[in-house]
């Protein structure tokens, strides 16, 4: 029996938007999927770099001594370990990751574990960052929070979403329920089995 809704349980979930470029189209991604979420009554946090203005990575956030990171990191480590799963927006740079995402993503360890992510990648072209999104796949395993099977690709991101993120395409729409039915599945099944304990 296929479930086409999952469970109607409240989850957190933490939206890591990936780039700080003057004109970003990451941020109606980033709409896009917050507003659905909001919308089946999850609660959401958009994690932007931009304002957070990050320093390149000297220190991770366990490295510094307890109570001594600086008051960003402190707010994220709280945040990341209180959220049920994670969506990475992704652009595509040169068929890679964008560095400000790396930086941000790299920052942390611990506090993503157990946690499934799910990749929202995008690009001005037609394959929607699917390349950086496969490179993103790794990253996102050895930190601890694997990523989902299906991917949501954006292409023509300029096209396919306003600027405040509506979808102009019926299809986006559809892709986009289906892969987050995928990604609720998933988080609501990882937060039960955490309840029950860890293998470390």
């Amino acid at each position: 029996m296929m479930l086409q809704r999952t469970s109607n349980c409240r989850r957190s979930i933490a939206v890591l938007l990936g780039s700080v470029r003057r004109d970003r189209m990451g941020s109606r991604a980033a709409q896009l999927v917050v507003r659905e979420l909001e919308r089946r009554g999850h609660d959401v946090h958009l994690v932007d770099p931009l304002e957070l203005q990050l320093p390149l990575l000297d220190r991770m956030y366990k490295e510094h001594p307890s109570g001594d990171a600086p008051e960003p990191l402190e707010r994220l480590a709280a945040l990341y370990r209180s959220v049920d799963g994670f969506l990475v927006v992704s652009a595509e740079y040169n068929h890679g990751i964008p560095p400000a995402l790396k930086n941000l993503l790299d920052h942390f360890l611990e506090e993503y574990f157990w946690r499934p992510s799910g990749i929202v990648c995008y690009s001005a072209g037609s394959f929607g960052g699917v390349r950086a999104a496969m490179q993103l796949r790794m990253t996102l395993a050895e930190l601890g929070m694997p990523s989902i099977p299906s991917v949501l690709p954006i292409p023509r991101i300029g096209d396919a979403l306003t600027a405040d993120g509506i979808a102009q395409q019926p299809i986006t729409g559809k892709s986009m329920n289906r892969f987050l039915d995928e990604f609720l599945w998933y988080v609501g099944a990882l937060a039960e089995a955490r309840s029950e304990g860890t293998p470390y």
